[in-house]
């Protein structure tokens, strides 16, 4: 696997893709294994947005590894304000093995991986929620046992997390079906790739305004909340808009009668979900919350393994070298 950093599903292959998951399984299903595969690295997380499950799962995560984690605050690095990204990702790469940033506009996690000679991981852009799709498909390989073929709905806002289930579901082979409000549809980019990618794959991607026609028949049933953050100001007029899109009992049950109930937490019970779904036997939120832990672990195991923080080390010795 050549690709360095995490910025998106887009950037690796259907093969390297599943690579992840089978790591991820691998990890899950034999963590003593691993207690020292990543002995003595550390990774900076940085978060400009707050965090229970990406705090808690990269925090233990690293540590389970046998590295360290060092939590940064905006008050401590204010991205772009008190501090460019250039720099920190230059001060940074000198000090640990790896960087996670949880923020707000896309382009500062890639700029972050263009300046930073160490692994950047995605932890969440107002574009792109890449290691939430990696638990999100590694929850429904468990609970159905595969992943090409099944049809998996989305009901809500066409955002970051529906734009990363549409980009794994494409590389992995599912039917992803996306249902939102009429103006609230995903990144046409961002689905134009999807396209793409399923005609390699044997996925499939469909965009619709109909949350009853992407419900029907489908395997694994997702929402999330209608107010992103960053977007509190307009959560009254969302409320009104996604009424609705939200997945109760009756439109749960167009579903098929096996099919789980997925969200990418937090949730608003009464809002985007109804109580009575999130709370049945056919909701895995928190085993999908879990696995977080264990799509993250794979992730900075395959980025801040062996050789190629060996080959970065040595090149800066070579580079102290020369100065001498």
């Amino acid at each position: 696997m050549l690709q360095k950093d995490f910025l998106s599903i887009r950037d690796f292959s259907p093969q390297e893709t599943g690579q992840f998951l089978h790591l991820a399984c691998q990890l899950k299903a034999h963590p003593g294994g691993y207690t020292s595969a990543l002995k003595g690295r550390t990774l900076a997380m940085i978060f400009e947005k707050p965090s229970l499950r990406t705090r808690v799962t990269f925090d233990v995560g690293i540590q389970e590894l046998g590295g360290h984690p060092l939590y940064l605050s905006p008050a401590e690095i204010s991205l772009g304000k008190r501090e460019s990204v250039y720099d920190v990702a230059k001060n940074l790469e000198r000090m640990v093995q790896g960087i996670m940033i949880r923020t707000f506009a896309h382009d500062i996690v890639v700029d972050m991986a263009r300046y930073a000679g160490i692994p950047v991981i995605n932890g969440l852009t107002d574009y792109s929620h890449p290691c939430q799709a990696m638990a999100d498909y590694l929850t429904m390989l468990e609970v159905k046992g595969r992943i090409a073929g099944l049809k998996v709905a989305y009901i809500g806002d066409g955002n970051n997390v529906a734009h990363s289930l549409l980009f794994a579901g494409a590389q992995l082979g599912a039917e992803v079906w996306i249902a939102t409000p009429p103006g609230y549809e995903p990144d046409s980019g961002a689905v134009a790739w999807a396209v793409e990618r399923c005609a390699a794959t044997g996925a499939s991607c469909t965009i619709t305004n109909d949350p009853n026609l992407a419900v029907l028949g489908a395997d694994v049933v997702y929402t999330d909340v209608w107010a992103s953050m960053g977007q509190e100001a307009e959560a009254a007029a969302r409320r009104n808009i996604f009424q609705p899109y939200q997945v109760n009992a009756k439109l749960f049950a167009k579903a098929k009668p096996d099919a789980i109930f997925l969200h990418c937490l937090p949730a608003h019970r009464g809002d985007e979900v109804t109580e009575d779904v999130i709370d049945s036997p056919r909701s895995f939120v928190f085993q999908q919350a879990e696995n977080r832990l264990h799509a993250q672990k794979a992730i900075m195991l395959e980025l801040m393994k062996g050789d190629k923080a060996a080959e970065r080390e040595t090149a800066r010795e070579s580079r102290l070298e020369l100065v001498k």
